[in-house]
Formats: structure tokens, sequence, C-alpha cells
């Protein structure tokens, strides 16, 4: 009997200080801040980068030529699918936005003095980023540092709806481009005609209200980036500003 009880006595002790360890999922025990618990949200958590506007943090929603079109869902941060893409119109690239951005009051006010047009007004969403890249992507849902090298001034219904032109940074085929036009021309005709036929509904007899008033160049696109940011913390002012 002794010889049982000194056998089993270390695994007994054993036993009791598991029992006395908090459970391994507690955050307490290792003190975590909050942002390693939990998922920070795509459009408000990752910074925009700290070398921008020439490199950007993008957060990608869609995988160049998918057939579903996703876009994030602005309350919770998780990505949806929008709707399939019924016809061959499909994006030719990465397609994301830009994370603490926001198309809002100067965005919308520096469109309407480019395009001589004062009745364009904010599209109220994060400035959109299509990243050009040779490598295959299987989905969205990442984040990825790109360079931007131009954009589409594209007005929807009216909204100043900036599309932002990136290439992947440290991308074989694209990674040393630098301006827009470093980039052949093909490539910004396929965009320009998924912009202005993604939204066509052909069964309905409806073709979409956007149209494209001009490609512009690297410090065109740094520009809107910019007021885009300041646009963002005008944004998220009223939140963090609220007494409740």
């Amino acid at each position: 009997m002794k010889f049982i009880v000194l056998f089993l006595l270390p695994f007994l002790i054993f036993g009791i200080e598991q029992n006395e360890r908090p459970p391994m999922t507690s955050s307490q025990q290792f003190n975590l801040p909050l942002s390693m618990l939990y998922r920070a949200h795509p459009w408000h958590g990752p910074s925009l980068g700290g070398q921008a506007p020439e490199f950007v943090n993008c957060y990608i929603e869609i995988a160049s030529m998918s057939t579903l079109k996703f876009e994030i869902d602005k309350e919770t941060g998780i990505l949806k699918v929008d709707r399939p893409q019924k016809y061959s119109s499909v994006c030719p690239c990465l397609y994301g936005f830009l994370p603490r951005t926001y198309a809002g009051n100067r965005i919308a006010e520096y469109t309407r003095q480019k395009v001589n047009d004062k009745s364009i007004v904010a599209a109220g969403d994060p400035i959109d980023v299509c990243i050009l890249s040779e490598n295959i992507f299987i989905h969205g849902d990442m984040l990825v540092k790109a360079r931007p090298i131009g954009g589409f001034r594209l007005i929807d219904k009216n909204q100043a709806d900036d599309k932002i032109i990136a290439v992947l940074d440290g991308d074989l085929a694209f990674g040393t481009f630098k301006d827009i036009g470093d980039c052949p021309e093909r490539m910004i005709e396929q965009l320009r005609h998924y912009f202005l036929t993604y939204k066509d509904f052909p069964e309905q007899g409806k073709t979409s209200k956007v149209k494209i008033a001009e490609v512009y160049g690297k410090s065109e696109a740094h520009e809107v980036i910019r007021r885009g940011y300041q646009d963002y913390l005008d944004y998220i002012g009223q939140y963090t500003n609220r007494a409740d």
C-alpha cells in the first residue's frame, strides 16, 4: 500500500496544480491587449501605412476574375457576398479599399473643381483601389502593400467615386511601375471597360450611370488619398467626439 501511495503522489499533486490554474483561453492569464485578442475592423483597424501615400495598405475584397461581387459589411467588418456577377464583366485585378479613408466632402469638392460640375456629391465610402499583380490570388479578405500610380476620376450617379490604380509592392511584372504612363494602355482600357459596364443589367434594359471623367497619374492619386484620409478623420470624429 505504501508503495502505491508513493507512486501515485506525483500524479495527484500535478492534477491539483492543473485544476488550480486558470483556463488557457483566459486573456487575463497573459494580460494581452485587445488588439491581439480580437480581429480589427478592416476599414478602421489597419493604418493606411507609414509610407502613405507613396505606399499604402490595401484591404482586398475581390480576387481578380472572381465571378462573385464581394464587399465589406460596414457595421461588422465581415466580408459578404454582394451579388454574383451575372455576366461576363469580371474584375481583371485585385479590388478593395484603402483603410482609414473616406470619400467625403473634400473628395467631392475636389471632383467638382476638376470636372466643373457643382452637382457632384460625396460617395460616402472608403476609397476604392485596384491592384495590378501577376500573381494568382484565389480569395480576398487580406491586406497587401501597394504603390499608387494613378486612378480614375469616376462619377457614379453624381457621386465622386475615385478608383485608385496601384501595383503590388515587389511584384515581378508590375512592381517597377511608378506612374500611370508605365502601365500598358490595354490594361487601362480593360479596367475602364469593367467600371463602365459592371453595373449594367441587360435583361432589365438598364445601363449604369457611371462615367470616367479623367484618367490621372501618381501625383493626383496621392492628392486624392490625402484628401480621403482627412475626410476619414472628419467622418470618424463624429463618433469619437460623442459624449455617450
